[in-house]
């Protein structure tokens, strides 16, 4: 099953326990959104693995008059999104995989969350490149996403410390069990230290973490 297929079959259950799957849940995507803090009120925002449309609500409230796209592999997550913003204006609705698609611009603001993972390592840096370039001037990416540790030992220790939240919270067995196996299939978690190398080498400044716990990292950089 591919990641199409894997988002598709979960959609309409994706936000339910959201809280229950991410360690401090409501700190990492504050640190998402006071990440994209440039300029002060952003005219425009792309959001990309967009998803149910989760940040893109909190990146909106934020910024409440600015456009939004929300692009995205599954439709049917999109349709959920569709839900969620229904009746807003200045609103897009993209259905395309953003390692691909041409993500347009310029934006005052890229955001992601949790999707990045997903890609191979050299897919990653070549959207990160394609960001730069869909990037205004003086507009910030931010990346809330899942990391590998920077040695095998702590990236052990940070699984366990997420295996153990999965399962000493209120998910069933069956469920917890689940989003492991997903993960063990579909991630493919890159280093912190190599991303924002990376960042940096393409042309961001400023390039900066302002979240870490454990595996979930919010790091940001500006064009």
């Amino acid at each position: 099953m591919g990641l199409k297929e894997a988002f598709d079959a979960i959609a309409s259950q994706y936000d339910a326990n959201r809280r229950w799957i991410i360690p401090d849940f409501t700190g990492f995507y504050a640190a998402a959104v006071g990440a994209a803090n440039s300029p002060e009120q952003a005219g425009s925002i792309l959001d990309i693995g967009a998803g149910t449309g989760l940040l893109s609500e909190m990146l909106l409230s934020a910024h409440p008059a600015a456009t939004l796209t929300l692009m995205d592999l599954s439709e049917k997550m999109l349709g959920v999104a569709r839900k969620r913003f229904r009746g807003r204006k200045g609103i897009r609705f993209l259905a395309a995989d953003y390692r691909k698609a041409d993500l347009g611009g310029p934006f005052d603001i890229i955001a992601s969350a949790l999707s990045i993972h997903h890609l191979e390592k050299e897919e990653k840096r070549e959207l990160y490149r394609h960001v730069f370039a869909s990037l205004g001037e003086g507009g910030v990416f931010v990346n809330a996403d899942e990391v590998a540790g920077e040695t095998p030992e702590i990236h052990r220790a940070n699984l366990a410390y997420w295996d153990a939240y999965l399962q000493e919270g209120r998910l069933s067995g069956t469920e917890a069990r689940a989003i492991m196996e997903r993960r063990a299939r579909l991630d493919r978690m890159e280093k912190l230290s190599v991303q924002l190398g990376w960042m940096k080498e393409l042309g961001f400044t400023g390039v900066e973490t302002v979240y870490e716990n454990r595996s979930f990292v919010v790091f940001r950089g500006r064009k």
